[in-house]
């Protein structure tokens, strides 16, 4: 009777064993993120994990009960063993896929595996992987072929076969019963433990290095959570009542300038308007705001126009900086609002703003313009000529994101046209050619550059000689150019400090500009909306997150996040809160 149980028991304990092993292999790989990390650092990290392990080694390992019980009444080894298999195979890919996908992008993004690479593979599986390089790729696809194949070896060595079918009945019901009640069990470190709480991400949270948490936490586990909970709007991140979180966000946006008073920004009241979207940049490219000499044509403009020193990014991925920079709604830590689309379509804009005003709306953009249903998005608020890589010739799209910057911004340079009070432009230019894998067409500066900082100075240079047309065009003075970085860059490497890593700057050029000289105050770029469209008189109400900047009697603050944490930036400091752990 007690035979029946040895396959889900070694099973069980089997993939425990894996899991944990893992995670010395995934510190690693990821050397580079984990220097100063010791021998007794790994053996923490394994043991806040064990119970996430044991907690997504339960669930698998309720599939191999049901096969047990279904090997004490179904007379076919072979079916029985071929569903065996099947499972091996699946258990082992599962885990290989989870811990090389886990492993690989932990440097790009610095935080656990979550539902975001299914959402950019799903939108576009070419871009999805354009930020890792073909051995990169090759590597990722070999290594988890192997892994798969090791563990599935490892797995059916450790779990056995099942036991045989017994002919008599009263032991198939005796050993039936004890795997249900195995079962039962299971459940218990299924849900970890007795305790009223759950098992959640903050179960493998053990140190004030973050490194260590993210390091114990399951990567298959992450995954499972963030698709089981990533949409529940209703209830994610809910510390107060809707009646006190309303009081309090009402108070801390309280006293905003009036929308028929236009502010301190503009000479010309409906001037053309020009975004441009510099991918990863960040205050460290910047001498002017105590970085290195890498954006040095952004510092130049900056210097001779307006400049924002206390800005921040709302989020980590472009995804989630788009709605922030166009429609003043801040990123979430735990999904995509571009992912919805049905509650992407309904926020306001200020493409649909300033169409309502007069404007044209244009977007210029090198790449795959479904990726992470951006068309949906840019065609629900307003844009209606919109380039993106099929409109240029296959000659020039020559990056894994398309078209670099270059031949981008020459296509809107071509495209100027002479100012016109009666249908001025709206015109907005996201580029690409800092993004990972940084493969531009522009030798370094230096023989031991590095080449992200190449791709910045190449991008840079490209958003610099577009100004510097518009400057020789007769249009300059009735424009103004807002320059900002979509999210916080990739440069330098191992920058752990929240409120550092989203520091970017914000400039605004152009013959249209009155004000000129450096601001201070705390923004972020949600606040571009309700800045702008003050400055022009023109109403902001429905853009909830959104203030000016220039308005006197505004509360400087910033709210931005990142999977895993939330922060909040004021006068007075800052604050984070850890999402997974609920410590700040």
């Amino acid at each position: 009777m007690f035979k029946a149980l040895i396959l889900p028991l070694r099973y069980y304990v089997t993939v425990i064993l894996i899991m944990t092993v893992l995670k010395p292999l995934f510190v690693l790989i990821n050397s580079g993120s984990y220097t100063g990390t010791g021998f007794s650092d790994i053996l923490n990290v394994m043991r806040a994990g064990f119970a996430m392990d044991a907690s997504m080694a339960a669930y698998l390992a309720m599939v191999t009960v049901l096969i047990a019980t279904a090997a004490q009444w179904i007379r076919r080894p072979g079916i029985i063993n071929g569903a065996l298999r099947c499972w091996y195979w699946f258990t082992a890919v599962a885990i290989a896929v989870c811990f090389i996908l886990d492993a690989m992008l932990y440097g790009y993004w610095g935080f656990k595996l979550d539902t975001t690479p299914i959402f950019y593979f799903t939108s576009s599986p070419q871009l999805a992987f354009a930020s890792v390089s073909v051995w990169e790729s090759v590597a990722g696809f070999t290594g988890t072929a192997a892994l798969s194949y090791l563990l599935y070896r490892i797995i059916r060595f450790g779990a056995g076969s099942p036991a045989k079918s017994q002919s008599e009945t009263k032991p198939r019901l005796a050993s039936s019963g004890l795997l249900l009640l195995f079962a039962g069990v299971l459940f218990i470190p299924l849900r970890g433990g007795f305790t009223v709480s759950t098992m959640n991400l903050s179960s493998a949270y053990f140190s004030n290095d973050t490194r260590l948490n993210h390091a114990a936490v399951n990567p298959m586990f992450s995954l499972f959570y963030s698709a089981t909970h990533g949409n529940d709007y209703s209830t994610a991140f809910a510390f107060f009542d809707d009646k006190d979180a309303e009081a309090r966000f009402n108070r801390l946006n309280l006293a905003q300038r009036s929308d028929s008073t236009a502010g301190d920004l503009l000479k010309v009241k409906r001037p053309d308007i020009y975004i441009v979207i510099l991918e990863s940049f960040s205050n460290f490219l910047m001498p002017s705001l105590g970085g290195e000499e890498i954006a040095v044509g952004l510092d130049s403009i900056g210097r001779s126009g307006l400049m924002f020193d206390r800005f921040y990014a709302s989020s980590f991925r472009t995804d989630r900086a788009l709605p922030a920079i166009l429609s003043g709604y801040p990123g979430q830590p735990t999904t995509s609002v571009m992912k919805d689309v049905a509650r992407a379509e309904s926020l306001p804009s200020i493409a649909s703003s300033l169409i309502n005003a007069g404007y044209t709306a244009d977007y210029y953009y090198g790449g795959d313009i479904n990726f992470t249903n951006m068309l949906a998005y840019l065609k629900s608020s307003g844009f209606g000529h919109i380039i993106c890589d099929r409109d240029f010739p296959l000659s020039q799209r020559l990056s894994k994101w398309g078209v670099p910057d270059g031949p981008l911004f020459e296509r809107a340079i071509s495209e100027l046209k002479p100012y016109n009070p009666e249908a001025p432009r709206f015109t907005v230019i996201q580029t690409s050619s800092s993004h990972e894998p940084f493969d531009v067409d522009r030798a370094p500066r230096t023989p031991d550059e590095p080449k992200q900082v190449t791709a910045f100075a190449y991008a840079d240079s490209c958003a610099t000689a577009f100004v510097n047309a518009l400057r020789d065009s007769g249009s300059w003075d009735s424009s103004i150019v807002i320059l900002v970085p979509d999210h916080y860059g990739c440069y330098p490497k191992g920058i752990t400090d929240e409120g550092l890593r989203h520091s970017i700057p914000l400039v605004i050029t152009g013959g249209a500009l009155a004000s000129h000289g450096t601001v201070s105050r705390i923004g972020n770029q949600t606040d571009i909306a309700a800045t702008l469209l003050s400055a022009m008189g023109l109403p902001h109400q429905e853009f909830r997150f959104s203030n000016d900047l220039l308005d006197p009697t505004r509360r400087g603050y910033s709210f931005f996040s990142s999977p895993g944490c939330a922060s909040m930036v004021t006068p007075e400091g800052m604050v984070t809160l850890n999402t997974d752990s609920g410590t700040t």
